[in-house]
């Protein structure tokens, strides 16, 4: 295959996922692993393990990274800007839509009916990815009692990055004792981008708006959610956005599919109309693609090295207990009615009894059937 269909086999994957990829990181990389390890075998199973694993790792948005790492493996460095792009594109258009109703309406879509019958669908296609990256991940006894251990830290609210840090250190450590091998030290050097202008003026301009975005992009670690803690900082503390504004913003980024950091593009507007939109998009979302191409490559090598491999093996099943506490932490938020039981019983026979049947009907079904039984 050429390398030109390989981008538009790309292009056309993850516009698909940008469009219907609601539910938030969890979600997904689910989504993610049903369209290009199990429909399309563009890797192993343990190789997208080894990428959740090392993305983690890096500053940026997970699944928008994964996005990338994906890219990369089918298509080449143009592959990972094919694929990050057109699973940001969705997203970031319909929140500029959505950005110019309110500052010029003040009003915004009443979708509420269609996310709630979206959840529980989402529920249980985070469940089938964390059985199948579960069963890869678990090679022993002893990297199932790390996930065990794990995931009640995670349960408890231990930061995700520290967990992941600690595990892939902890198994690590274990297991090149437990097999007697002396080698090298290995220290994980983070990446850090350094700014010229850490503070700008009040009054934003486009490159006020791309330099303060693209420095909450270059050090935002985790889960796209722990975005709102640095934007209260950078934008509620300095009066630049109030309380109320970003909780909507906030909204708009859980409503919408794609990359929650798509929450950029409507603040972006509020701050600046179109050009602010485009100046805080670029800014927040640059430095994943600038870090994923440095990140990439190197992976492989830990594979091949015993210890880091350890260190790879230990990150994964952390990361699967990480994906499996996120479900129990929804599950409890989301199925709290009839409706929402009923929905998810529907999704998982769609999705474990009839495998052949996309993941993107299953949520179209969902979202349809949350509109219809809201009026039961």
């Amino acid at each position: 295959m050429s390398e030109s269909q390989k981008l538009k086999q790309v292009a056309a994957v993850f516009f698909k996922l940008g469009v219907f990829a609601f539910g938030g990181p969890a979600a997904h990389i689910a989504m993610m692993e049903h369209e290009v390890v199990t429909k399309r075998a563009w890797m192993t199973r343990e190789h997208y393990l080894d990428l959740i694993g090392a993305t983690n790792l890096i500053p940026g948005p997970n699944s928008t990274e994964m996005t990338m790492h994906c890219g990369y493996q089918r298509a080449g460095k143009k592959g990972l800007f094919v694929a990050g792009i057109s699973f940001i594109f969705p997203a970031v258009f319909i929140t500029a839509i959505l950005g110019y109703l309110y500052v010029n309406y003040g009003a915004l879509p009443q979708i509420q009916p269609f996310i709630k019958g979206l959840q529980p669908a989402v529920l249980v296609i985070i469940a089938s990815a964390v059985i199948k990256l579960g069963k890869k991940a678990i090679k022993n006894w002893e990297l199932a009692m790390l996930g065990v251990l794990f995931l009640t830290a995670s349960l408890v609210g231990f930061d995700q990055v520290i967990l992941m840090l600690c595990g892939g250190l902890l198994g690590m450590c274990y297991f090149t004792v437990r097999s007697k091998i002396q080698q090298k030290t290995y220290t994980v050097v983070p990446l850090f981008m350094v700014f010229i202008l850490s503070q700008v003026s009040t009054k934003l301009s486009t490159l006020g708006i791309f330099l303060k975005f693209l420095k909450v992009g270059s050090i935002l670690y985790g889960s796209g959610y722990v975005l709102f803690a640095y934007l209260d900082t950078e934008l509620v503390s300095t009066a630049l956005l109030s309380q109320k504004q970003l909780i909507e913003a906030i909204g708009i980024g859980q409503f919408t599919p794609g990359p929650v950091l798509s929450t950029a593009t409507f603040i972006g507007y509020q701050l600046g109309g179109f050009w602010g939109a485009l100046g805080a998009t670029t800014g927040i979302f640059l430095p994943s693609f600038l870090f994923v191409w440095l990140l990439n490559p190197l992976i492989p090598k830990m594979r091949k090295s015993k210890v880091l491999g350890y260190f790879l093996d230990s990150i994964n099943v952390v990361a699967v207990a990480i994906m499996l506490a996120v479900l129990i932490t929804m599950s409890k938020q989301t199925l709290v009615d009839w409706q929402a039981a009923f929905i998810a019983l529907i999704s998982g026979v769609l999705i474990f009894k009839f495998k052949k049947v996309s993941v993107m009907w299953v949520l179209v079904i969902g979202a349809i059937l949350g509109y219809v039984l809201g009026f039961i």
